[in-house]
């Protein structure tokens, strides 16, 4: 049988192609390939059973692996020809990992990767890879096709954590180059929590929000956060630039609750306090106390006192009350005194008294202690 005379040899990262000059002798029906590794013993690896065949790829081998290979020809009877002369090859190593990747870190919830693209013509696609201290098992997040294509935006991250990066290169038939080096990069931190938080209870119609600033110099506006019981709902009544809020509310004494937030440039809010800040508008003044009232027949004397001493002046409410069903009311306004005579009473009506105090800001008491007086009618 007549011997393959010369055989050569391609290789690549995980085959090799094998090239000889085919046998037009009619006894040849085809012809066997023998493989072995690393110096080892050859085996046959494949038949081809055309002998006008000069090609062999041989696949699925490992990369940096030095091979031996040899041809012989084959008739029908499957007697064999001497081999050919061993052929050594051995098969290119993996692509080195990219030249270059660099993490920008201190975003807001993302993570940016640039890197060099690599020199190696068959990469068509990168393969990027995340793990964090907590979790060190690696775990793909993206796969970006293009050997030039050469950044990568890990968005949706959490606030002030770690992470760790590392880049895979992908030739076009599916081989992984060696790991990039690991970088490391953390996401911005929230706005620390504003501090010194504050609400006054003693103007009346309004309470008014003061805090510190923030350390941040990237800070852009405060939100201030409402609620009418200490433990929430809290909804955003106000956005501001300043370290102060004026909540006008149009009643006297009631309560409410506060905690203010701080926004920076990128969008990321602080954390509420833990503790609210509690307001409350100026109550009412005390409704006054009457101390002496005396009614001779005719005339009605009252004197009062205003427990709270806010009053600067005072109200007196007088109702007519004439028969069963007609009454008509009275109001006596800009009393300073603390003391109220009212004459030419009308026997057979009845009268109720109240008296209101009013302090410096208009704010109008609950009425004191009503005062009847019934006056007979005359025989």
């Amino acid at each position: 049988m007549p011997s393959i005379q010369k055989v050569r040899t391609l290789a690549d990262i995980t085959s090799v192609a094998l090239e000889w000059t085919p046998s037009y002798n009619e006894r040849v029906q085809g012809y066997y390939i023998y493989r072995g590794k690393n110096g080892g013993k050859l085996e046959r690896i494949a038949t081809i059973e055309d002998r006008y065949s000069s090609h062999y790829l041989d696949k699925k081998l490992e990369p940096s692996t030095t091979y031996v290979y040899a041809i012989s020809s084959y008739d029908k009877q499957g007697r064999e020809s001497k081999p050919s002369s061993p052929v050594t090859v051995t098969t290119l190593p993996v692509p080195e990992a990219v030249p270059f990747i660099e993490a920008i870190d201190h975003l807001p919830r993302e993570v940016k990767l640039i890197w060099r693209p690599h020199p190696y013509a068959r990469i068509d696609r990168y393969v990027i890879e995340r793990s964090t201290p907590e979790q060190r098992e690696w775990k793909e997040v993206a796969t970006l096709h293009g050997r030039l294509n050469a950044e990568y935006i890990d968005k949706g991250l959490e606030d002030r954590k770690i992470y760790y990066y590392r880049i895979f290169a992908k030739t076009c038939d599916g081989i992984l180059s060696k790991p990039s080096a690991i970088v490391k990069a953390s996401t911005k931190p929230r706005p620390s929590v504003v501090k010194g938080l504050q609400a006054t209870t003693n103007l009346p119609k309004k309470i008014i929000i003061t805090w510190q600033p923030n350390p941040e110099p990237d800070i852009v506006e405060y939100k201030v956060y409402k609620s009418l019981f200490e433990i929430g709902p809290y909804v955003v009544i106000a956005k501001t630039r300043d370290t102060k809020y004026i909540d006008l509310i149009d009643e006297d004494g009631v309560k409410r609750y506060y905690k203010v937030t701080a926004v920076d440039k990128d969008g990321l809010e602080s954390f509420k306090q833990d503790v609210p800040a509690a307001g409350q508008t100026l109550g009412k003044p005390l409704p006054p106390v009457i101390v002496y009232q005396n009614f001779d027949g005719k005339t009605l004397t009252l004197r009062w006192e205003s427990p709270d001493h806010r009053a600067v002046r005072y109200e007196v409410h007088k109702k007519v009350i004439e028969g069963f069903l007609s009454s008509k009311t009275y109001k006596f306004t800009g009393i300073t005194d603390t003391s109220f005579t009212d004459s030419g009473l009308v026997p057979g009506n009845s009268y109720i008294y109240e008296v209101y105090a009013i302090d410096q800001n208009g704010i109008k008491s609950d009425p004191s202690k009503k005062i009847e007086i019934k006056i007979p009618k005359a025989e």
